[in-house]
């Protein structure tokens, strides 16, 4: 199948008045339409930095990087950031507004998100009206607004407490899956990774290289996160991404 977006070889630094500090290295991989990848690593490996450049906001120093068409790309991130003077309606619909595309077809298509997602009855609440996930699940229905063709998730559910985050993960990957939507999420949360993802690659420490992939298979639909986490495979999954994290984090450091 043909990828709707390969990174070859991709490599970035920050540079402030200190000096340099290298956040990638030479990162290459694909992602073919309707797969859903997920990123784990160490914290401050540059995931985000690896987000932001795929969404356009970074420029890389080295490596190439290409969409299969012109591809729209939607960018979810830590927190909703709903505006609190717009109702839920307003703000589902703000990315159509801004790109001057509000035509009955899509305002169409943003009712009826809400309506499968359960939101249609909060429409005219303001946020702090909702709860986080139901916070969360318009967030993610005003980046579905325009229809974008590769979705980044950079940790959406962090925010949350323990019970909800199960349950709004596995309600959005069920939205992600049902709509076909190809997806690269990041995320500190193995389990969330390995429920959610159907191939999840694990990025060394900085400058971050792509230290190991793991294609993710169940035998069951993964409508149920606690379905999946009592499978056999899950933890096997489990005990495979963990051994490499644990070996990176355990390796000693170098003395100058």
């Amino acid at each position: 199948m043909q990828p709707i977006l390969s990174l070859e070889n991709i490599s970035y630094s920050y540079h402030n008045l200190k000096g340099e500090t290298p956040a990638l290295s030479k990162i290459s991989f694909q992602v073919t339409e309707g797969e859903f990848l997920a990123f784990v690593g160490p914290s401050g490996c540059g995931k985000s930095t690896l987000l932001s450049i795929i969404a356009g906001l970074l420029e890389p120093e080295s490596g190439s990087l290409s969409f299969d068409t012109a591809s729209t790309v939607g960018y979810m991130l830590q927190h909703d950031h709903l505006f609190e003077w717009r109702t839920i309606y307003q703000n589902v619909l703000l990315g159509l507004e801004l790109n001057k595309n509000m035509t009955k077809e899509n305002i169409d298509f943003v009712v009826q998100l809400l309506q499968d997602y359960g939101l249609y009855a909060f429409k005219d609440k303001k946020p702090s009206e909702l709860s986080g996930g139901m916070r969360q699940r318009a967030a993610l229905i005003r980046t579905m607004a325009i229809r974008p063709d590769l979705l980044l998730l950079d940790e959406p559910f962090s925010a949350l407490d323990f019970q909800t985050r199960m349950t709004v993960s596995a309600d959005i990957g069920n939205i992600i899956r049902n709509t076909g939507k190809t997806a690269i999420l990041i995320t500190h949360d193995l389990s969330e990774a390995i429920t959610l993802a159907d191939r999840v690659i694990v990025l060394s420490k900085r400058p971050a290289t792509t230290k190991y992939e793991l294609p993710i298979h169940y035998d069951i639909e993964r409508t149920s996160p606690l379905s999946i986490r009592n499978t056999d495979v899950y933890q096997t999954y489990f005990n495979l991404l963990w051994k490499e994290l644990s070996d990176d984090l355990s390796e000693p450091k170098t003395q100058n």
